[in-house]
């Protein structure tokens, strides 16, 4: 039985540098090493997110982060979505974005919750009522895909 999962939001100001090496090298962990995909994470967007910081102890397990409206698209959106290794087949990637969702829902109400989804996690998005918009494009050498959900009114 896995532990429960302590999920905590927070605005870039307010991450500890011990959350913010957490965050970096879970990332790197994932999206660099896992996917053999070098590119620059620390991007300068992430003093615009807000961090949803997933915690099983002291270890960062999940996370993700999501951006108001007219920052990354027009709507809201949540991106650098991702669940340790060793954490993964629990339904910890539909929790954590579900969390996403409803805090951006929340937050902005009007508006619609795009994401620039990795390609194969098409079914995956879809089966968490977002839709895919447009063709099929390269970010960081990887297949992906733009899906978006409608406002939750």
């Amino acid at each position: 039985m896995r532990n429960k999962i302590n999920y905590l939001w927070k605005s870039f100001n307010e991450l500890s540098i011990d959350d913010l090496y957490a965050i970096l090298s879970l990332r790197q962990e994932v999206f660099v090493l896992e996917q053999n995909c070098p590119y620059i994470d620390a991007d300068y967007s992430d003093q615009d997110a807000f961090h949803l910081l997933g915690y099983e102890n002291k270890n960062l397990i999940g996370y993700l982060r999501a951006f108001p409206p007219k920052i990354k698209y027009d709507g809201s959106s949540m991106g650098r979505i991702v669940i340790k290794a060793s954490h993964r087949g629990n339904d910890l990637g539909k929790e954590i974005t579900n969390i996403g969702k409803d805090f951006l829902w929340e937050k902005y109400p009007q508006d619609e919750i795009i994401i620039s989804a990795q390609h194969r996690l098409l079914s995956f998005y879809n089966q968490l009522g977002f839709k895919s918009r447009g063709e099929m494009y390269l970010e960081d050498n990887i297949d992906h895909i733009q899906m978006f959900i409608e406002p939750n009114l």
